[in-house]
């Protein structure tokens, strides 16, 4: 199968695209969106450069859908919509996103990709957040923290490395993975 690799940039994106990989799925291209007006990846604050530059490193094409901020779902869904047309024609039969336990947004990309001819895959789906987070330091992916919700971490944590010392220091109320959007983050290659 090949695949189009829903592409943030984050540790979640980039261990689905290793896990789709694992299970004999060819990633042909990211896809990733961004707010036109300031260039960056809507909530994890990355610039385009960085995901041009892990196209670039992981050899995979990067196509860009550029979105108005704020964005709401109709025009959201149009823009998306020709990209997975596009992609769909092209010969790639499904896309791999990084989520792991929000039904509601497993939910909305399901229906949004209902007809498209991409089948959704969820290589993380159920996998527990603290094993997974386990999993990502243990394999030495080099990751930083890059936006946090404030209402639940402090701005202090924006820039801190992804490591056992950050698993260990994180609150308890805090998903491990930030699966609830508690902080974002970036992965360097």
């Amino acid at each position: 199968m090949r695949a189009l690799i829903s592409w943030s940039g984050g540790k979640d994106s980039a261990w689905a695209l290793r896990c789709a990989r694992e299970l004999g799925v060819e990633p042909a291209l990211l896809l990733t969106s961004y707010d036109e007006a300031s260039g960056l990846i809507p909530i994890h604050e990355v610039p385009m450069s960085w995901i041009e530059r892990h196209s670039s490193v992981l050899g995979i094409p990067l196509r860009k859908v550029p979105l108005p901020w704020p964005c709401g779902n109709d025009e959201y869904l149009q823009r998306m919509g020709d990209a997975w047309k596009e992609a769909a024609v092209s010969g790639i039969d499904c896309i791999v996103f990084g989520d792991i336990h929000l039904a509601d947004i497993r939910a909305f990309r399901e229906s949004a990709l209902a007809g498209t001819g991409l089948t959704p895959l969820f290589p993380l789906w159920g996998v527990d957040s603290q094993d997974l987070a386990n999993d990502i330091v243990r394999s030495g992916m080099n990751v930083t923290v890059t936006a946090v919700d404030e209402r639940r971490l402090s701005r202090e944590w924006v820039g801190r490395r992804f490591d056992t010392a950050f698993l260990e220091a994180m609150p308890p109320t805090v998903d491990p993975c930030g699966e609830n959007g508690e902080f974002h983050t970036a992965v360097w290659l």
